[in-house]
């Protein structure tokens, strides 16, 4: 009885922390869908396009959005995004994470009246894009915006290339389980 009783338990409790395979399989198909709409409409631009295990990451270098050492995503920024919001729109099912990274150069005097530290920056860059994007009608209950200043380096601070690669916006797809 106890046996049966432990069994029941630990079954019920494996299911309801998995996903249906219908849903992963659903999912699998339709990120690799957005992945292909991503990658043509951002083949011109220095943007990188990853399938993490649990999302599909759109990576923006910071030159691409903003004018050196600024926070407001200039022109040429705008006209990048543009080119992922109908992807953006149509991934109802997904939370859009955007998260903004700097290099290790502390804030220079023409900011520091705004941002005391590069988390703060990174951060308030986020922001500008989540902004952006709500302007163009993505739907705001679905983004998140985050700051990790130097904290997640992609690539060494050591050198001019390293650093350029540490500034940057990821915008994350992440897929809603409502299963």
């Amino acid at each position: 009885m106890v046996k049966k009783f432990a069994t029941t338990v630990l079954t019920a409790g494996a299911l309801s922390g998995c996903v249906m395979q219908s849903t992963y399989d659903r999912d699998v198909g339709y990120e690799r869908q957005l992945n292909e709409q991503l990658r043509t409409e951002v083949e011109a631009d220095e943007v990188k396009i990853q399938q993490l295990r649990d999302r599909l990451r759109v990576t923006m270098e910071d030159e691409l959005l903003f004018p050196e050492g600024g926070y407001q995503i200039s022109k040429e920024g705008k006209a990048s995004i543009d080119k992922i919001i109908p992807t953006l729109q149509s991934a109802t099912n997904h939370r859009i994470e955007v998260e903004g990274h700097t290099d290790n150069v502390p804030i220079g005097k023409h900011l520091a009246h705004r941002f005391s530290s590069n988390w703060e920056l990174s951060a308030g860059r986020a922001c500008e894009v989540v902004k952006y994007l709500q302007s163009k009608g993505i739907d705001p209950a679905r983004m998140t915006a985050a700051g990790h200043g130097e904290y997640q380096p992609v690539a060494s601070n050591a050198t001019a290339e390293g650093k350029a690669q540490n500034r940057r916006i990821d915008i994350d797809l992440v897929p809603l389980y409502t299963e």
